[in-house]
């Protein structure tokens, strides 16, 4: 993060004189709405911190930890004080009087963009530590950030040519926020489609440019990371339906292993303990070689070979079964797959699927089904019949249940806790549920409502009343045929 950027952001941000909104967005994202409908990020990765500037976005989890508790309580809805980089560092630091508080108090929100030790700290008027998005202890660095302990300034440090040109150009009366042309614009603000020529470019600008910028490369690198993830297993499953035997051929040896065991039992007499083949004649005196299994005694030969064949016998009844199973499921991480291709956005991508998904489905002993987290609700979907089944039955009273209405499709469960459910995490669950369900795109409807309501019929088959209706439009003509 450059000093002269920050400088530019800070003006741009004293405009404003209250603080509507603060959370966090992603694991190391934090949003800041101003006035009600300004949305400024500050991603505060190590060693990649940036500022970026776009409209209010969906957390893709639900953060309880307690700087995001505190984060809430004493900046949103604050009266904006004053805004300033201390020090001319690479310090963004809001000074703010909280809503919450019954007396005149000041907090203050420092965002440090300083590499390594990038964070996000709450003081309070004694610069004493509230609350931070990372702890420091001392043997990591001299500064140790933990609540309760008085924060140490930033040791100073020398400015790079850029930014003391930057300064330069400021006191000369060049103000950050114009960016005016010549060599202030030659470096990112040219890559993010400001050019020099410009008489005057708003920080505003550049900040939605670099937006626009970061998500085209996020989205592209997550689409090749989340396409291949879901690729292999539809591979695999691929790769089982080509290894399933012909139903034919198990016919076939069930014929084959039935006669081995008849011949047998007819030949018992000629059998020693140490012989390796049967060599006879069938019933209808043609010469046969019945290879014999080792380790077993010779009186149990004849049920060795009918055992295979009711093995066999078994695998052909039931082959179909195991066939539909593997090609329902290959087809919806196909429909996946479809979904990752058309998604617009990285957090299409994450709800498609989540980085969480592994670890929180061991820890739900979830063996039917596929789980994902919507803003921090469970959400199950049932990949064919079989899976609808079982949902259904797992699903409690409240939990709320939707399905495409008079078309065959996947079970979606939400689990609420009896709790009501946000309509952006209904209306995200709907599209997971066309998604995975119908190939062709189009306006579709889908139908929900409290699990209790729902009736199983036959199967997967249900009646259901007392539902509300979710249209959903599947995108995709350029793709799907």
């Amino acid at each position: 993060m450059k000093l002269y950027e920050l400088q530019s952001i800070t003006k741009r941000l004293s405009d404003f004189t209250f603080v509507s909104r603060a959370r966090r967005i992603e694991d190391n994202t934090i949003e800041l709405t101003f006035d009600k409908h300004q949305s400024y990020c500050f991603n505060m990765t190590r060693g990649h911190s940036f500022v970026y500037k776009a409209r209010s976005q969906r957390p893709l989890q639900g953060y309880s930890a307690p700087f995001d508790t505190l984060l809430h309580s004493l900046v949103s809805a604050s009266r904006l004080l004053k805004v300033e980089t201390p020090n001319n560092d690479r310090i963004l630091r809001f000074s703010l009087a909280p809503k919450s508080s019954y007396k005149d108090k000041t907090v203050y929100l420092q965002l440090e963009f300083t590499g390594k030790n990038t964070n996000a700290i709450l003081i309070d008027e004694n610069e004493v530590i509230i609350e931070a998005l990372r702890h420091i202890d001392a043997q990591s660095s001299f500064r140790v950030i933990r609540p309760g302990m008085e924060l140490l300034a930033i040791p100073p440090r020398g400015l790079t040519s850029d930014d003391a040109l930057r300064s330069n150009e400021s006191s000369a009366g060049l103000t950050p926020n114009n960016l005016t042309s010549d060599d202030a614009l030659r470096s990112n603000e040219s890559s993010a489609g400001l050019t020099p020529d410009n008489q005057m470019t708003t920080i505003d600008d550049y900040l939605e440019a670099k937006y626009r910028q970061i998500q085209a490369k996020r989205l592209s690198e997550l689409k090749k990371q989340k396409i291949a993830q879901i690729s292999k297993k539809s591979k695999k499953l691929a790769q089982s339906l080509a290894k399933l035997p012909d139903q034919e051929k198990l016919k076939e040896e069930e014929k084959k292993f039935q006669h081995y065991a008849n011949l047998i039992l007819a030949n018992l007499y000629q059998i020693k303990p140490y012989d390796k083949r049967l060599e006879t004649t069938d019933f209808e005196g043609n010469s046969v070689t019945i290879p014999l299994p080792k380790n077993i005694k010779v009186t149990r030969m004849s049920d060795y070979f009918y055992h295979l064949s009711k093995r066999a016998k078994h695998k052909a009844l039931n082959i179909h079964i195991e066939k539909e199973n593997l090609q329902s499921k290959k087809a919806f991480y196909d429909n996946i797959l479809y979904a990752l291709e058309q998604a617009k956005e990285p957090y299409e991508l994450e709800l498609l699927v989540p980085k969480r998904a592994k670890s929180q489905r061991k820890k739900e002993k979830l063996k039917e089904g596929e789980l994902f987290w919507i803003e921090g609700y469970k959400v199950f979907v049932g990949r064919n019949s079989n899976e609808n089944q079982k949902l259904l039955a797992l699903a409690k009273a409240n939990d709320l249940w939707m399905h495409i209405r008079d078309i065959p499709s996947s079970h979606v469960i939400i689990r609420t806790d009896k709790q009501n459910l946000p309509q952006s995490v209904i209306e995200a669950a709907a599209k997971l549920c066309v998604d995975f369900s119908v190939k062709n795109p189009g306006e579709y409807e889908v139908d929900y409502t409290k699990r209790k309501f729902v009736k199983v019929q036959e199967g997967s088959s249900v009646l259901y009343n007392k539902y509300d209706t979710l249209r959903v439009r599947k995108e995709g003509v350029e793709i799907r045929e």
